[in-house]
């Protein structure tokens, strides 16, 4: 079974896309905030993160920059899930190595879960 990290504060969001990886067959864990995420990352190895941009405590972006200087989990992919929408924002994110960048208000979840069934393939 394919493990995901899920970094994601708001709640009706978190347990929506929770329930439906786990309706696809994933084994999912969630993190409220970049802090719990690297918590977490330093007990378990993950196949895939989404990681939310709008973090409190450390933000989505730091967050992705403690997972790449780490030898242990810099190879992890991670998809962001993000309301921002700008080219800096996409192009800081490809510069730290994401697989892919879902903008919150212009995707469907059908739209993330087919992506995230082809990279987990």
């Amino acid at each position: 079974m394919k493990k995901i990290l899920l970094v994601e504060d708001d709640p009706f969001l978190s347990l929506l896309l929770k329930n439906r990886l786990a309706k696809e067959s994933y084994e999912v864990m969630h993190a409220h905030d970049g802090e719990e995420a690297l918590e977490l990352l330093g007990m378990n190895s993950f196949d895939l993160i989404l990681l939310d941009i709008i973090l409190p405590k450390k933000n989505g972006f730091e967050t992705l920059e403690a997972i790449r200087q780490s030898p242990i989990f810099s190879s992890v992919r991670v998809i962001i899930l993000s309301n921002l929408g700008q080219e800096s924002d996409l192009a800081r994110g490809k510069s730290l190595g994401i697989i892919d960048y879902w903008i919150k208000t212009e995707n469907s979840i059908d739209t993330l879960m087919a992506k995230i069934r082809n990279i987990l393939l």
